[in-house]
């Protein structure tokens, strides 16, 4: 095993936190209760499960095996493990990958990180007292011709996020997560208890746990796979990166079954905020990431305490959107730290800088570059047709393709040995499950 020469998480406690920070984004608060009723509700959720242990956690072991065994940044670690097994060093390309999957996805991301913390400063001001539904179009609308505002609050998120990592590993991205998480998972519990005596909440329950099998169908396994997929967090370099700070004696396989359990929690929870304030007051369903930003505020405007719920819940996205994105920028981060052999600090003020610089170009595409276009797409939709359809699946096949294929079989063992009665079983899933699935999975996202 190389040697790390890397910080090491002082606790499990403060891995899982961290780990599930980054896995929990804003995608997690409205995509999973959406698609769960779209797809058969409990139906669909039966067979996430299925998929989330089948192939999330099998993949999320194979990032964190190879991150601890590397002891570097997500290329170095997969050059590493490669060599030792008597592979090309260009599997290191992998790794490169998912930085750069990674550093995509903060482009785009960090706008609308920017965007909830707009909301959060206009709940804490103003409040959304008196909206109706063309107040709270208006008002989005408004926001997305306002580059200014757009680019100051992804400038705050961005300084939010660069100082957690510019801090370190022990002081910076653990205090931060060992308050922020628990935090973040109070306020869903005290939300969910709200609306429990609100209004909506039984209707909510029918939604997501009344199994609607007529509904199930290929696609149905297709939108699980894909949602238990890129919802873990895998294929982005980040858990790979964390995985680079375990330390020997931790067992691999029960945290990521711990990963996955908490982040489908997590997302079950969350529908328990968002869903029961649509059915009260008959709200759009469908209306995507327009829920957060157009629908609720109309909800907050009309429920009894609606101008404290409307500040903790856009507290609670907060907290997800700069875990999140800690996550994504920190296998980036640990990345330009090796390779220009600088401090973490310039490698933080350089990752970050960067990035914010680049936002401004998606901060433009909603409005006044929105009709420049590559490949009939503009910028953000560019962005996310490549890290959505081909980044991720690409970097997980092949993170499961080397570690079930082409890692030697002692050395993957000798990663999970605390886990000896799993290891088959892990190896097994990689090799024909999770391979053969992600692979469906990119070619049906391509075609």
């Amino acid at each position: 095993m190389a040697s790390t020469g890397n910080a090491v998480w002082s606790s499990r406690f403060a891995f899982i936190m961290a780990s599930v920070g980054f896995a929990v984004g804003l995608g997690n608060i409205w995509r999973f209760p959406y698609v769960t009723g779209e797809n058969g509700g409990s139906a669909f959720v039966l067979i996430y499960l299925l998929c989330a242990v089948a192939i999330g956690i099998p993949c999320l072991m194979a990032e964190l095996l190879v991150g601890r065994r590397g002891g570097g940044s997500p290329p170095t670690s997969m050059e590493v493990v490669a060599l030792e097994s008597g592979q090309s060093r260009h599997w290191r390309g992998v790794g490169g990958l998912g930085v750069l999957t990674a550093y995509t996805i903060a482009i785009t991301y960090a706008v609308v990180v920017g965007w909830v913390l707009w909301y959060l400063a206009r709940a804490l001001l103003t409040g959304f007292a008196d909206f109706d539904a063309a107040a709270a179009e208006a008002t989005f609308s408004g926001l997305l011709a306002d580059n200014q505002s757009m680019v100051l609050w992804t400038l705050v998120g961005n300084i939010l996020v660069g100082t957690i990592i510019y801090a370190g590993v022990t002081a910076g991205i653990e205090r931060a997560v060992t308050i922020m998480m628990p935090l973040m998972l109070s306020l869903l519990v005290g939300l969910s208890v709200y609306n429990y005596f609100a209004g909506g909440f039984i209707e909510t329950l029918e939604w997501l746990f009344t199994p609607d099998f007529s509904k199930v169908s290929g696609a149905t396994f297709l939108a699980a796979v894909g949602q238990a997929f890129f919802s873990i967090g895998v294929g982005m370099g980040g858990m790979m990166t964390y995985g680079a700070y375990l330390p020997n004696d931790f067992s691999i396989a029960r945290g990521a079954g711990t990963i996955v359990l908490a982040d489908t929690l997590i997302a079950l929870l969350a529908g328990f905020v968002v869903f029961p304030a649509v059915f009260h007051f008959g709200l759009d369903m469908t209306s995507g990431p327009g829920l957060i930003f157009q629908t609720l505020p109309v909800a907050f405007s009309q429920m009894p305490g609606g101008s404290v719920f409307a500040v903790l819940f856009f507290v609670m996205l907060g907290v997800a959107g700069v875990t999140s994105m800690v996550g994504l920028l920190e296998s980036v981060t640990s990345w330009t730290k090796e390779r220009l052999q600088i401090s973490r600090q310039r490698s933080t003020i350089l990752v970050v800088g960067s990035v914010t610089s680049l936002s401004v170009i998606s901060v433009l595409s909603y409005n006044i570059w929105e009709d420049y276009r590559l490949l009939g797409m503009n910028f953000n939709e560019l962005t996310e047709a490549l890290y959505d359809k081909l980044f991720l699946p690409m970097a997980g096949l092949l993170v499961a393709l080397f570690t079930g294929w082409f890692m030697h079989s002692d050395h993957s063992a000798a990663e999970l040995q605390d886990d000896a009665r799993w290891y088959g079983l892990w190896r097994g899933l990689t090799r024909f499950v999770v391979v053969p699935a992600v692979a469906v999975i990119l070619i049906t996202g391509l075609l």
